[in-house]
Protein backbone atom coordinates (compact mmCIF):
# COMPACT_ATOMS: atom_id res chain seq x y z
CA UNK A 1 0.00 0.00 0.00
CA UNK A 2 2.96 2.31 0.87
CA UNK A 3 4.36 1.42 -2.36
CA UNK A 4 1.62 2.25 -4.36
CA UNK A 5 1.48 5.79 -2.56
CA UNK A 6 4.86 6.33 -3.09
CA UNK A 7 4.37 5.76 -6.89
CA UNK A 8 1.29 8.26 -7.16
CA UNK A 9 2.80 10.56 -5.49
CA UNK A 10 6.10 10.57 -7.57
CA UNK A 11 3.30 10.55 -10.69
CA UNK A 12 1.90 14.08 -9.72
CA UNK A 13 5.36 15.35 -8.97
CA UNK A 14 6.65 14.42 -12.62
CA UNK A 15 3.31 15.77 -14.16
CA UNK A 16 3.84 19.11 -12.07
CA UNK A 17 7.22 19.46 -13.35
CA UNK A 18 6.67 18.20 -17.38
CA UNK A 19 3.70 20.21 -17.27
CA UNK A 20 5.21 23.41 -15.95
CA UNK A 21 8.59 22.67 -18.66
CA UNK A 22 5.95 22.61 -21.34
CA UNK A 23 4.29 26.22 -19.95
CA UNK A 24 7.78 27.52 -20.23
CA UNK A 25 8.23 26.76 -23.98
CA UNK A 26 5.01 27.90 -25.39
CA UNK A 27 5.27 31.40 -26.65
CA UNK A 28 2.50 33.77 -25.69
CA UNK A 29 1.64 36.26 -28.62
CA UNK A 30 1.24 39.50 -27.29
CA UNK A 31 -0.99 41.97 -28.96
CA UNK A 32 0.09 44.66 -30.70
CA UNK A 33 0.49 48.55 -29.28
CA UNK A 34 -1.87 50.70 -31.49
CA UNK A 35 0.12 52.55 -34.11
CA UNK A 36 -1.30 55.94 -32.87
CA UNK A 37 -1.48 56.82 -29.58
CA UNK A 38 -4.47 57.84 -27.57
CA UNK A 39 -2.55 61.45 -27.07
CA UNK A 40 0.35 62.82 -27.61
CA UNK A 41 1.91 66.19 -25.27
CA UNK A 42 -1.53 68.37 -25.59
CA UNK A 43 -2.98 66.84 -28.11
CA UNK A 44 -6.22 64.50 -27.60
CA UNK A 45 -8.32 62.12 -29.86
CA UNK A 46 -11.40 63.77 -30.96
CA UNK A 47 -14.13 62.63 -33.46
CA UNK A 48 -12.89 62.63 -36.85
CA UNK A 49 -14.22 65.83 -39.14
CA UNK A 50 -16.00 64.23 -42.33
CA UNK A 51 -16.31 67.55 -44.24
CA UNK A 52 -12.81 68.50 -43.86
CA UNK A 53 -10.39 68.91 -46.68
CA UNK A 54 -6.62 68.00 -46.86
CA UNK A 55 -4.24 68.84 -49.05
CA UNK A 56 -2.16 65.52 -48.80
CA UNK A 57 -3.77 62.63 -47.90
CA UNK A 58 -2.92 58.61 -48.19
CA UNK A 59 -5.70 57.71 -49.57
CA UNK A 60 -4.84 59.51 -53.12
CA UNK A 61 -2.15 57.57 -53.35
CA UNK A 62 -0.81 55.01 -55.80
CA UNK A 63 -2.11 51.77 -54.67
CA UNK A 64 0.21 49.80 -56.76
CA UNK A 65 3.31 51.71 -56.01
CA UNK A 66 2.38 51.62 -52.17
CA UNK A 67 1.70 48.08 -52.56
CA UNK A 68 5.59 47.44 -53.62
CA UNK A 69 6.80 48.54 -50.29
CA UNK A 70 5.02 45.99 -48.20
CA UNK A 71 2.77 47.70 -45.87
CA UNK A 72 1.60 46.03 -43.08
CA UNK A 73 -1.07 48.05 -40.37
CA UNK A 74 -2.37 51.53 -40.81
CA UNK A 75 -3.92 53.92 -38.42
CA UNK A 76 -6.09 57.11 -38.74
CA UNK A 77 -7.28 59.53 -36.00
CA UNK A 78 -8.16 63.11 -35.71
CA UNK A 79 -6.34 64.83 -32.44
CA UNK A 80 -6.99 68.44 -30.82
CA UNK A 81 -5.50 71.21 -28.63
CA UNK A 82 -6.68 74.43 -28.18
CA UNK A 83 -9.67 74.19 -30.36
CA UNK A 84 -7.05 73.45 -33.08
CA UNK A 85 -7.85 69.56 -34.88
CA UNK A 86 -5.43 67.71 -37.07
CA UNK A 87 -5.56 64.60 -39.24
CA UNK A 88 -2.83 62.01 -38.84
CA UNK A 89 -2.11 58.94 -41.29
CA UNK A 90 0.04 56.56 -40.13
CA UNK A 91 1.38 53.31 -42.36
CA UNK A 92 3.59 51.07 -40.87
CA UNK A 93 5.80 49.06 -43.21
CA UNK A 94 7.84 45.60 -43.17
CA UNK A 95 10.95 47.39 -42.88
CA UNK A 96 12.82 51.02 -43.22
CA UNK A 97 13.34 50.69 -46.49
CA UNK A 98 10.38 50.15 -47.39
CA UNK A 99 9.47 52.91 -45.31
CA UNK A 100 12.11 55.29 -46.84
CA UNK A 101 10.58 54.69 -50.71
CA UNK A 102 7.12 55.19 -49.62
CA UNK A 103 8.09 58.38 -47.79
CA UNK A 104 9.62 59.83 -51.23
CA UNK A 105 6.27 58.41 -53.38
CA UNK A 106 3.88 60.48 -50.68
CA UNK A 107 6.61 63.52 -50.78
CA UNK A 108 5.19 66.59 -52.76
CA UNK A 109 7.68 68.65 -55.03
CA UNK A 110 5.92 72.07 -52.83
CA UNK A 111 7.16 70.21 -49.89
CA UNK A 112 10.79 71.53 -47.88
CA UNK A 113 12.89 68.89 -45.99
CA UNK A 114 13.44 69.37 -42.66
CA UNK A 115 16.02 67.07 -40.47
CA UNK A 116 14.42 68.23 -37.00
CA UNK A 117 11.56 65.21 -37.26
CA UNK A 118 12.12 61.39 -37.48
CA UNK A 119 14.64 59.72 -39.84
CA UNK A 120 13.27 61.90 -42.84
CA UNK A 121 10.93 64.84 -42.89
CA UNK A 122 9.26 66.97 -45.51
CA UNK A 123 7.00 70.32 -44.53
CA UNK A 124 4.50 71.81 -46.88
CA UNK A 125 1.54 74.05 -46.66
CA UNK A 126 -0.54 72.70 -44.16
CA UNK A 127 0.79 69.53 -43.88
CA UNK A 128 4.26 67.48 -42.47
CA UNK A 129 5.37 64.50 -43.64
CA UNK A 130 7.78 62.12 -41.75
CA UNK A 131 9.24 58.89 -41.96
CA UNK A 132 10.42 57.28 -38.38
CA UNK A 133 12.37 53.36 -38.02
CA UNK A 134 9.50 51.38 -40.58
CA UNK A 135 6.89 53.84 -40.27
CA UNK A 136 5.23 56.68 -42.34
CA UNK A 137 2.86 59.58 -40.86
CA UNK A 138 1.15 62.14 -42.41
CA UNK A 139 -0.04 64.99 -40.64
CA UNK A 140 -2.67 67.63 -41.89
CA UNK A 141 -3.40 71.18 -40.17
CA UNK A 142 -0.22 71.69 -39.28
CA UNK A 143 3.03 73.69 -40.35
CA UNK A 144 6.74 74.05 -39.20
CA UNK A 145 6.08 75.92 -36.36
CA UNK A 146 4.18 72.40 -34.68
CA UNK A 147 6.99 70.22 -35.50
CA UNK A 148 8.08 70.23 -32.27
CA UNK A 149 5.03 68.88 -30.71
CA UNK A 150 5.16 66.31 -33.62
CA UNK A 151 8.37 64.53 -31.99
CA UNK A 152 6.18 63.63 -29.16
CA UNK A 153 4.58 61.87 -31.72
CA UNK A 154 7.60 60.21 -33.62
CA UNK A 155 8.84 58.98 -30.18
CA UNK A 156 5.31 56.94 -29.98
CA UNK A 157 6.16 54.85 -33.36
CA UNK A 158 7.44 51.22 -32.99
CA UNK A 159 11.11 51.13 -33.36
CA UNK A 160 11.98 47.96 -35.43
CA UNK A 161 15.25 45.72 -34.74
CA UNK A 162 17.55 44.06 -36.26
CA UNK A 163 17.92 44.14 -40.10
CA UNK A 164 14.05 45.27 -40.29
CA UNK A 165 15.79 48.92 -38.98
CA UNK A 166 18.40 49.38 -41.47
CA UNK A 167 18.09 52.07 -43.73
CA UNK A 168 18.81 51.55 -47.35
CA UNK A 169 22.17 51.80 -49.15
CA UNK A 170 20.74 53.76 -52.49
CA UNK A 171 20.89 56.87 -50.61
CA UNK A 172 23.92 57.58 -49.32
CA UNK A 173 25.88 57.67 -53.02
CA UNK A 174 23.98 60.86 -53.96
CA UNK A 175 26.17 64.00 -54.13
CA UNK A 176 25.01 66.96 -52.09
CA UNK A 177 26.70 69.50 -54.24
CA UNK A 178 24.05 71.34 -56.40
CA UNK A 179 21.24 68.35 -55.38
CA UNK A 180 17.76 69.72 -55.40
CA UNK A 181 16.20 69.66 -52.49
CA UNK A 182 13.39 67.03 -52.14
CA UNK A 183 14.03 65.52 -55.56
CA UNK A 184 15.17 62.14 -54.46
CA UNK A 185 12.98 59.10 -54.90
CA UNK A 186 13.85 55.86 -54.21
CA UNK A 187 11.87 52.62 -55.24
CA UNK A 188 11.15 49.10 -54.96
CA UNK A 189 9.55 47.83 -58.13
CA UNK A 190 8.08 49.38 -61.26
CA UNK A 191 5.02 50.88 -60.25
CA UNK A 192 6.65 52.91 -57.56
CA UNK A 193 9.48 53.96 -59.98
CA UNK A 194 6.85 55.46 -62.68
CA UNK A 195 4.41 56.83 -60.07
CA UNK A 196 7.87 58.75 -59.12
CA UNK A 197 8.94 60.19 -62.65
CA UNK A 198 11.52 57.44 -63.17
CA UNK A 199 13.74 58.50 -66.85
CA UNK A 200 14.14 54.96 -67.94
CA UNK A 201 11.59 52.14 -69.07
CA UNK A 202 10.43 50.68 -65.66
CA UNK A 203 9.40 47.50 -67.22
CA UNK A 204 12.68 46.17 -68.11
CA UNK A 205 15.00 46.89 -64.68
CA UNK A 206 14.62 43.88 -63.53
CA UNK A 207 12.74 43.87 -60.62
CA UNK A 208 12.29 40.10 -60.49
CA UNK A 209 16.01 40.13 -59.78
CA UNK A 210 15.70 42.51 -56.07
CA UNK A 211 16.43 45.67 -57.96
CA UNK A 212 16.34 49.31 -56.35
CA UNK A 213 16.56 52.40 -58.13
CA UNK A 214 17.02 56.06 -57.03
CA UNK A 215 16.77 59.27 -59.17
CA UNK A 216 17.79 62.76 -57.69
CA UNK A 217 17.92 66.01 -59.62
CA UNK A 218 20.86 68.76 -59.82
CA UNK A 219 19.93 72.60 -60.97
CA UNK A 220 23.52 74.76 -61.54
CA UNK A 221 24.91 77.18 -63.65
CA UNK A 222 25.39 73.79 -65.91
CA UNK A 223 21.85 73.17 -66.69
CA UNK A 224 19.75 70.26 -65.14
CA UNK A 225 20.67 67.09 -64.93
CA UNK A 226 18.75 63.27 -63.39
CA UNK A 227 21.05 61.02 -61.98
CA UNK A 228 19.77 57.50 -61.67
CA UNK A 229 21.37 54.56 -59.79
CA UNK A 230 20.49 51.17 -59.49
CA UNK A 231 21.58 48.43 -57.28
CA UNK A 232 21.56 44.70 -58.34
CA UNK A 233 22.10 41.55 -55.88
CA UNK A 234 25.57 40.54 -57.85
CA UNK A 235 28.25 42.39 -60.13
CA UNK A 236 27.07 40.07 -62.90
CA UNK A 237 23.40 40.42 -62.62
CA UNK A 238 24.48 44.67 -62.74
CA UNK A 239 26.57 43.85 -65.48
CA UNK A 240 23.56 42.70 -67.53
CA UNK A 241 21.86 45.54 -66.80
CA UNK A 242 24.41 48.13 -67.97
CA UNK A 243 23.99 47.02 -71.26
CA UNK A 244 20.13 46.99 -70.71
CA UNK A 245 20.24 50.54 -69.83
CA UNK A 246 22.86 51.64 -72.57
CA UNK A 247 20.78 50.43 -75.20
CA UNK A 248 17.62 52.43 -73.82
CA UNK A 249 19.22 55.55 -73.90
CA UNK A 250 19.09 55.43 -77.82
CA UNK A 251 15.63 57.17 -78.84
CA UNK A 252 14.48 57.78 -75.28
CA UNK A 253 14.93 61.92 -76.38
CA UNK A 254 17.45 65.23 -76.72
CA UNK A 255 18.10 65.10 -72.42
CA UNK A 256 20.10 61.36 -73.58
CA UNK A 257 22.10 63.11 -76.45
CA UNK A 258 24.89 63.50 -73.41
CA UNK A 259 23.62 60.68 -71.21
CA UNK A 260 26.68 58.41 -69.68
CA UNK A 261 26.34 55.04 -67.57
CA UNK A 262 29.23 53.86 -66.02
CA UNK A 263 28.84 50.33 -63.65
CA UNK A 264 30.97 49.40 -60.57
CA UNK A 265 29.95 46.17 -58.99
CA UNK A 266 26.74 46.27 -57.89
CA UNK A 267 25.93 49.75 -59.11
CA UNK A 268 24.42 50.91 -62.81
CA UNK A 269 24.53 54.59 -62.54
CA UNK A 270 23.15 56.75 -65.09
CA UNK A 271 23.48 60.69 -65.79
CA UNK A 272 21.27 62.39 -68.23
CA UNK A 273 19.69 66.10 -68.99
CA UNK A 274 21.64 69.23 -70.30
CA UNK A 275 24.98 68.88 -68.47
CA UNK A 276 28.01 68.38 -71.24
CA UNK A 277 29.01 64.96 -71.51
CA UNK A 278 32.29 65.75 -69.61
CA UNK A 279 30.54 67.03 -66.70
CA UNK A 280 27.99 63.83 -66.89
CA UNK A 281 31.05 61.50 -66.58
CA UNK A 282 32.47 63.45 -63.70
CA UNK A 283 29.46 63.31 -61.76
CA UNK A 284 29.03 59.39 -62.13
CA UNK A 285 32.53 59.12 -62.31
CA UNK A 286 32.76 60.49 -58.41
CA UNK A 287 30.12 58.06 -57.21
CA UNK A 288 32.24 54.46 -55.39
CA UNK A 289 30.65 51.67 -53.66
CA UNK A 290 32.07 51.47 -50.40
CA UNK A 291 34.44 48.51 -50.19
CA UNK A 292 33.00 47.30 -46.95
CA UNK A 293 30.02 46.41 -47.80
CA UNK A 294 29.21 43.19 -49.45
CA UNK A 295 25.52 41.53 -51.15
CA UNK A 296 26.21 38.46 -50.90
CA UNK A 297 25.76 37.91 -47.18
CA UNK A 298 23.08 38.42 -44.76
CA UNK A 299 23.68 42.02 -42.84
CA UNK A 300 24.74 41.20 -39.57
CA UNK A 301 21.65 41.93 -37.00
CA UNK A 302 22.38 44.92 -34.42
CA UNK A 303 24.42 44.15 -31.52
CA UNK A 304 21.37 44.57 -28.92
CA UNK A 305 19.63 41.71 -31.05
CA UNK A 306 22.23 39.58 -30.89
CA UNK A 307 22.84 40.19 -26.83
CA UNK A 308 19.14 39.53 -26.48
CA UNK A 309 19.64 36.06 -27.89
CA UNK A 310 22.60 35.17 -26.02
CA UNK A 311 20.94 36.13 -22.83
CA UNK A 312 17.22 34.81 -24.07
CA UNK A 313 19.74 30.72 -24.25
CA UNK A 314 21.24 31.31 -20.73
CA UNK A 315 18.22 31.65 -19.51
CA UNK A 316 17.05 28.74 -21.25
CA UNK A 317 19.87 26.74 -20.63
CA UNK A 318 19.57 28.13 -16.41
CA UNK A 319 15.89 27.33 -16.66
CA UNK A 320 16.55 23.58 -17.18
CA UNK A 321 19.29 22.66 -15.06
CA UNK A 322 17.06 24.22 -12.56
CA UNK A 323 14.41 22.07 -13.60
CA UNK A 324 16.78 18.69 -14.31
CA UNK A 325 18.51 19.56 -10.58
CA UNK A 326 14.96 19.95 -8.89
CA UNK A 327 13.22 17.12 -10.19
CA UNK A 328 16.35 14.85 -9.09
CA UNK A 329 16.46 16.28 -5.85
CA UNK A 330 13.05 15.55 -4.93
CA UNK A 331 12.67 11.99 -6.22
CA UNK A 332 15.11 11.30 -3.97
CA UNK A 333 14.01 12.44 -1.08
CA UNK A 334 10.54 10.90 -2.36
CA UNK A 335 12.31 7.41 -3.07
CA UNK A 336 14.50 7.49 0.33
CA UNK A 337 11.41 9.00 2.59
CA UNK A 338 9.08 6.40 1.00
CA UNK A 339 11.44 3.14 1.43
CA UNK A 340 12.23 4.18 4.71
CA UNK A 341 7.92 4.59 5.75
CA UNK A 342 7.89 1.39 4.57
CA UNK A 343 10.16 -0.74 6.50
CA UNK A 344 8.80 1.24 9.88
CA UNK A 345 5.90 -0.08 8.60
CA UNK A 346 6.97 -3.93 8.24
CA UNK A 347 8.89 -3.27 11.66
CA UNK A 348 12.16 -2.80 10.69
CA UNK A 349 14.47 -0.30 11.08
CA UNK A 350 14.47 2.77 8.92
CA UNK A 351 17.97 3.66 8.61
CA UNK A 352 19.63 -0.17 8.67
CA UNK A 353 18.83 -3.15 6.83
CA UNK A 354 22.17 -5.04 7.21
CA UNK A 355 20.80 -8.58 5.21
CA UNK A 356 20.54 -5.78 1.99
CA UNK A 357 23.26 -3.58 2.56
CA UNK A 358 26.72 -5.73 3.75
CA UNK A 359 28.67 -7.06 0.86
CA UNK A 360 29.63 -10.44 3.27
CA UNK A 361 33.56 -8.88 2.84
CA UNK A 362 34.86 -10.67 6.20
CA UNK A 363 36.96 -13.96 6.27
CA UNK A 364 35.65 -16.81 5.52
CA UNK A 365 38.46 -19.07 6.61
CA UNK A 366 40.57 -18.70 9.39
CA UNK A 367 43.79 -16.77 8.51
CA UNK A 368 46.71 -18.99 7.89
CA UNK A 369 49.90 -18.65 10.33
CA UNK A 370 53.35 -18.48 9.14
CA UNK A 371 56.20 -20.04 11.20
CA UNK A 372 58.84 -22.64 11.66
CA UNK A 373 57.65 -25.75 9.98
CA UNK A 374 56.91 -28.61 12.58
CA UNK A 375 58.70 -31.21 13.77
Amino acid sequence: MSNAKCCVVVGILLAALGGGAVAQSVAVKLPETPLLPASFGKWKTTTPNANANYPVLLANVNKAALEEDNPQRSAVGDYTRAGRTVHIEAVQFADKTGAYSAFTLIEQPAMHVSKDLGDNAAVGSGAVLFAVGSTVVLVNGVDASDIASLKLLAEAMPKPVGNKGIAPLLPTFVPEKELVAGSVRYALGPATYSAQGGVLPAQSLGWDKSAEALTAKFNDKRGQETLTILLYPTPAIAGNFTRLVEGETTGLGPSFASAKVRREGELVMLANGTFSPDEAQKMIENIHLRQEVTFDKDVPPEFHAEVQKTFSLLQAIALLIAVTGGTAVMLGLILGFGRASLRVLQGKPAAAEPEFLSLHLAPQNAAPRVGPEDA
